[in-house]
């Protein structure tokens, strides 16, 4: 069956500092595959796009989608490259991210790899900053399906997910607004935002990407909630307040969720608040996928809880 929301980027194979401080615990990670799992987890049809190499945790990458419902006929394998891997650490700063991803299969892929009948049949495409960061070519690719998107009406969803490990500012910055320019739903987070733009407020920031053309700009304040802003109107969308050990792909989580909830028919306002609760219970265990909440779970939250 054809998915609705393609996600497209590189997945990590991930290993998470356990509570005891010394173990690291095996996992899957990647934003764009943790987009795609949250939003598979909620109900929609999905589908990845990567490259996979041939090795074992490439073929875990496989099983997990398999397991996830997502549709990975898409994906491709190669044997002269590495699925790429990181490392999560907890301090009292929070979480760190330790990467081993240089040269891996994801950052290979070339705009001639980019399945365009796939992307053109689906209603959202959904890319970010890192998608494009790993490489020259990948940074190519994803333009090129963003282009593939725009030309058969599928919506272009972008999250920024600003890595300067990855690339220089300046770079980023060029690329980044370069694809808010092209996409419909900007879903950007208050940090990343406010180096990207230069901006403090959310409303400015929100009018700086209203600005560059997208339709719905979800700005995440991480517990605080989102602030939504379309054409016509904005508002704060509260955070959901849960005792969180973990916030890896909590991000992610809530770009998923938004996606869903916005394809099942649910306005952007409503859709950030069914997004914060996701993300919210996503924060109540280690790792990035293993907490990732289903729709049973989000709307019974919802129920029991106030803002």
């Amino acid at each position: 069956m054809q998915p609705e929301i393609i996600c497209f980027g590189e997945p990590l194979m991930e290993f998470n500092q356990a509570e005891d401080g010394d173990r690291y615990l095996a996992g899957h990670g990647g934003d764009t595959s943790n987009c795609a799992i949250a939003a598979a987890r909620q109900g929609a049809r999905v589908g990845y796009l990567t490259a996979l190499g041939t090795d074992d945790f490439g073929q875990s990458f496989l099983d997990l989608w398999a397991r996830e419902g997502v549709d990975h006929s898409q994906v491709l394998r190669t044997a002269e490259a590495q699925t790429g891997i990181y490392f999560v650490s907890h301090g009292q700063a929070g979480h760190s991210f330790s990467y081993r991803r240089a040269g891996s299969a994801a950052s290979r892929i070339t705009p001639e790899e980019v399945p365009e009948d796939y992307i053109a049949g689906a209603k959202v495409l959904h890319v970010s900053g890192i998608s494009q960061a790993i490489s020259d070519s990948a940074c190519d690719a994803v333009f090129h399906a963003m282009g593939i998107a725009r030309e058969n009406g599928v919506k272009v969803s972008y999250d920024p997910n600003l890595r300067l490990q990855l690339w220089p500012l300046d770079r980023a910055r060029a690329v980044i607004h370069g694809a808010m320019a092209s996409c419909h739903i900007a879903l950007p987070g208050l940090e990343d935002a406010r180096i990207l733009t230069g901006l403090e407020a959310p409303e400015a920031i929100a009018d700086f990407y209203l600005g560059l053309g997208s339709e719905i700009v979800v700005l995440t304040l991480g517990p605080e909630g989102a602030f939504v802003a379309t054409g016509g109107e904005r508002r704060l969308i509260a955070g959901r307040k849960v005792a969180a050990v973990d916030a890896t792909a909590a991000g992610d989580t809530f770009d998923g969720a938004f996606l869903a909830e916005y394809l099942r028919g649910a306005d952007p306002f409503r859709a950030a608040a069914y997004a914060n609760a996701a993300a919210a219970l996503s924060t109540q265990g280690y790792g990035a996928v293993a907490p990732m909440p289903a729709r049973l779970q989000v709307m019974a939250f919802l129920e029991q809880a106030p803002p």
